[in-house]
């Protein structure tokens, strides 16, 4: 493959335009800052996006592979979430000074310029080191196949969940005799659910958490919730939207009320109003660490099927490798060997919240004793992901336009039977723009599994 012919200016744009010189500086560096003063005989750069619960977990799975693997060394440099980061591992990789592994993710990867920014996935090197095809979701794992080929390499899932105080509900009679909420199977039964829940709760407080006013959160609902009634977005091809303005619609109502009916408190911090007492939070499995560290007696399932069908939004972190012009040789190799143990050794991971993608790692007496991770290892079989599209994926183009549209119809600034036509007109527009990473339409982008 040849150097990528992207300017500056190109990746600068295709990222968003928001990283400035100051943010492409490191936000903290792993144990392994030295690379070769160890003396090991290989040397893999690798750049992530962890900070945080993230961080720590993935600094304990890199220094378990040092130690395994005192030939490779190992330097990971943690950068700034989101556009940032994106903006620096393009450049790089536009460049020619990418380092041998990065996270992405795998909503993104399509917008990557795969064959481009990225390389592709030795499978039988994967292989090797013991990751093979069968040992993933067959969604997530194609969801990573561009043109036939592996870029992204998923290590984990993040969903959005239902966080639910087991006090506050067993007052209310809405746990099951196993200890857990009970079912919930359409928009009537959830909002019944709520009106018990507030009728015992305590005072002041919210009953549920919803991120009203949360453009990226608002989007993840209603993918989540447009995916439960079968809702499409484009065709096969990606010459189409097929996007159902209906459908659309019966969401934003459903988001709409939690407001109206006055469960929801606008502005109001969740996740303290939970600690607090508030009955439901809706969240990403991020929060688990945050909600067993202030020891709550609590729960948490996949958003509930309150249109029929489970589908709770999905997003995935995954393994790339960012362009090299001579990819190759050691450094390659142990690219591949360092992935594929984390990817492996993910119990670590999963104390964070995150579901791992390494099936096996599911089946452990170990994984099926985490609480309430084991509650909601489900989700793994029902994603509800954004469209295979460039401008989709997380902070992408598409939840950076949509997001704010859906937030104006759950706060009550506009009707949502017209945010949901002005949805489509903006997903038409999307449809017909053109990539700045390659200058290609989604249709033009090869982007079919």
């Amino acid at each position: 493959m040849g150097r990528p012919d992207l300017n500056r200016r190109q990746l600068l744009t295709a990222a968003g335009g928001l990283a400035v010189a100051g943010s492409f500086g490191f936000a903290a560096l792993g144990t392994g800052a030295d690379a070769l003063a160890s003396g090991a005989d290989t040397r893999v750069r690798y750049w992530n996006l962890f900070s945080g619960g993230d961080g720590a977990n993935m600094i304990t799975m890199l220094d378990a592979f040092r130690k395994e693997h005192p030939d490779i060394a190992v330097k990971d440099s943690t950068l700034q979430w989101g556009n940032p980061f994106y903006t620096k591992l393009a450049m790089a990789a536009a460049g020619n000074r990418a380092p041998e592994l990065g996270v992405m993710h795998m909503g993104r990867v399509t917008g990557f310029s795969p064959g481009r920014l990225l390389d592709p996935w030795d499978v039988d090197l994967l292989a090797k080191y013991g990751v093979r095809e069968q040992d993933f979701n067959p969604a997530l794992w194609k969801r990573g196949v561009i043109d036939g080929k592996l870029y992204a390499l998923p290590l984990d899932i993040h969903v959005q969940l239902c966080f639910y105080r087991k006090d506050v509900l067993k007052k209310a009679g809405l746990l099951g005799d196993d200890g857990r909420m009970i079912p919930v199977g359409s928009t009537a039964e959830w909002f019944d659910v709520l009106k018990k829940a507030k009728a015992v709760q305590k005072k002041g407080l919210q009953t549920i958490g919803l991120w009203t006013n949360d453009q990226n959160f608002q989007w993840w609902f209603f993918v989540a919730f447009y995916t439960q009634l079968g809702g499409e977005w484009f065709n096969a091809e990606n010459t189409e939207v097929l996007f159902a303005p209906d459908k659309a619609t019966q969401v934003l109502e459903f988001l709409r009320q939690h407001v109206t009916d006055g469960y929801v408190i606008p502005g109001a911090p969740t996740g303290e109003q939970f600690i607090n007492g508030a009955p439901f939070t809706w969240e990403g499995n991020w929060s688990v660490p945050v909600f067993s560290g202030a020891k709550l007696d609590y729960g948490a399932t996949p958003l509930p099927p309150v249109f029929g069908k489970q589908a709770t939004h999905a997003e995935s972190h995954a393994f790339v490798l960012p362009h090299q012009a001579g990819r190759g040789g050691a450094t390659n190799d142990g690219a591949h060997q360092l992935a594929a143990y984390v990817v492996q050794h993910a119990q670590q991971w999963a104390a964070g919240g995150h579901i791992p993608a390494y099936t096996p790692t599911l089946s452990t007496a170990a994984y099926k004793k985490l609480t309430p991770q084991n509650e909601y290892v489900s989700a793994m079989d029902h994603q509800a992901t954004e469209p295979k599209v460039w401008f989709a994926g997380s902070t992408g183009v598409l939840a950076q336009d949509l997001g704010p549209v859906v937030v104006s119809s759950t706060m009550g600034s506009a009707k949502p039977d017209k945010v949901a036509q002005t949805m489509k007109s903006h997903l038409t527009k999307l449809l017909a723009s053109k990539n700045p990473m390659d200058g290609r339409t989604a249709a033009q982008g090869g982007a079919v599994a």
